[in-house]
């Protein structure tokens, strides 16, 4: 019955089966971004900040359009939409901009996109609408396993070679996280680790130098304080010496006298944690666990494989780009230029997180669907 009402008769009751809790909860990361980005802008507006807050506002606005679309749409889309991400890839090697010794960027009129952003919401969808489609009698046969090797290798390829080893890792690990979900028996997992555990020295020789000088400085930051490693150890300074409670908004000194690099971007996380010490800081890595546990409840009450798959796909990105981006930040993990979701600055990034809200609303909304 419900297929012969009308759009605006629909549209009011999609409204009210959105998760308002995640939405609270993704408005509140947002705020918490924008006044990071006022304190990085040394307290202004027209720095950092009111960019920030503007390309919040239409990712939030658009997660909420994204969330009405029919899941059958997402669904039909999904090679497609993973087709024209890989060509924008391709282009960003052929044509792409230079910045910070990277190509990364492609201009497309007067924005400047970073597609390997938003190629992991194509490669979630690609997956997602295989998967769906595919018998659990099929995953045992390891014919099948050949296209979702294809989705994730071929642009891990690409986002390699610009370089950008950290995207590319995300793409790896969050295509094996979307694959185990779907059902792939565990034993071929460890074969691929195996796999990837034989090629390191193979990585390493393709690796560039300041890609092999970073993974050494992670080794042994001291080794070079001025130099490979002085961004480390400046965010862990940073870091620690807002104690417990923090030296208060806009009075860090580490970020204020410009001693920590990237203050907006990879290192921002340093800068909360300065001001707001390790309470605030627990609270931000709180808010991200919760939004990142919303998101699964959300995929467990999806009635469709493609809904679930497309939600734990969004989830486990999320919990990649935090995790890596707070172990970089605190000498963890080795510096790989990964942002921190909604809060660092970064226009791609921001309406990629988004993108991925959308889709996860979408599944919330349409949880009844079966694709």
């Amino acid at each position: 019955m419900n297929l012969h009402l009308k759009p605006e008769i629909l549209l009011p009751q999609k409204i009210t089966e959105l998760p308002w809790l995640f939405m609270i909860m993704i408005a509140i990361t947002g705020g918490i971004g924008v006044m990071a980005q006022y304190s990085a802008g040394q307290g202004g507006w027209e720095v950092y900040a009111f960019r920030h807050l503007m390309v919040f506002m239409f990712g939030y606005g658009l997660a909420l359009l994204l969330a009405m679309i029919d899941l059958r749409h997402w669904a039909r889309g999904a090679y497609i939409i993973f087709g024209v991400m890989l060509v924008l890839i391709v282009a960003v090697d052929l044509v792409g901009m230079m910045g910070k010794g990277a190509q990364r960027w492609i201009a497309l009129g007067p924005l400047q996109l970073q597609p390997s952003e938003f190629m992991k919401l194509a490669v979630i969808l690609a997956l997602a609408n295989y998967y769906a489609n595919v018998s659990e009698y099929d995953l045992g046969n390891p014919r099948f396993l050949l296209p979702p090797l294809l989705i994730i290798a071929i642009p891990a390829i690409f986002i390699l070679r610009q370089p950008n080893l950290g995207t590319a890792l995300i793409v790896i690990t969050l295509g094996c996280a979307m694959s185990f979900a779907a059902g792939v028996r565990i034993w071929k997992f460890l074969a691929m680790a195996g796999t990837a555990l034989a090629a390191i020295p193979v990585i390493w020789h393709f690796m560039h130098d300041y890609q092999r000088k970073r993974v050494m400085t992670f080794l042994d930051p001291e080794s070079d304080p001025l130099g490979a490693g002085y961004h480390i150890t400046q965010a862990k300074i940073a870091l620690g010496s807002g104690g417990l409670t923090g030296k208060g908004f806009l009075e860090g000194t580490q970020a204020h006298l410009q001693f920590l690099p990237e203050a907006q971007t990879d290192f921002i996380f340093s800068l909360l944690g300065e001001e707001w010490g390790f309470i605030g800081a627990a609270f931000f890595i709180l808010m991200y666990f919760t939004l990142i546990v919303l998101i699964f409840r959300i995929s467990l009450n999806a009635r469709s494989l493609f809904g679930r798959l497309v939600a734990v796909g969004v989830g486990f990105n999320l919990f990649m780009y935090f995790m890596i981006n707070i172990g970089m930040v605190m000498g963890l993990l080795p510096v790989v230029g990964i942002p921190l979701p909604l809060i660092s600055m970064g226009g791609s990034a921001m309406l990629a997180t988004m993108l991925g809200f959308g889709a996860v609303l979408a599944v919330a909304v349409h949880s009844e669907q079966r694709v």
